[in-house]
């Protein structure tokens, strides 16, 4: 299995799901994730981190609040949405990190 920050250097742009099993807006955001990861898929690739589980993760990418999504590009953090977001426009800033 491939480490995170192996994950992160790709070309294609990586959207980061950082979550929580506990967080309500969390499981709410699931269905529209598994919706967008199947509608940028060969394109994109979507990643979630349980920030229990990764807490170095969390911390070192400064997450304070879950749901926070990222996009990452060659390694480097390029957008960053903390909190819910509907579909269209998580798929707009994917669409124009490609």
């Amino acid at each position: 299995m491939e480490s995170f920050n192996q994950l992160i250097q790709s070309d294609k742009p990586v959207l980061v799901d950082f979550f929580a099993t506990w967080c309500g807006p969390c499981k709410a955001m699931e269905p529209v994730i598994k919706d967008v990861a199947k509608t940028v898929e060969g394109k994109v690739r979507v990643v979630k981190v349980d920030i229990d589980k990764q807490q170095h993760l969390a911390q070192q990418y400064n997450v304070n609040a879950v749901p926070t999504f990222m996009i990452f590009k060659s390694g480097k953090p390029t957008w960053r949405h903390p909190g819910m977001i509907d579909k269209s426009s998580l798929l707009n800033m994917l669409n124009q990190a490609v």
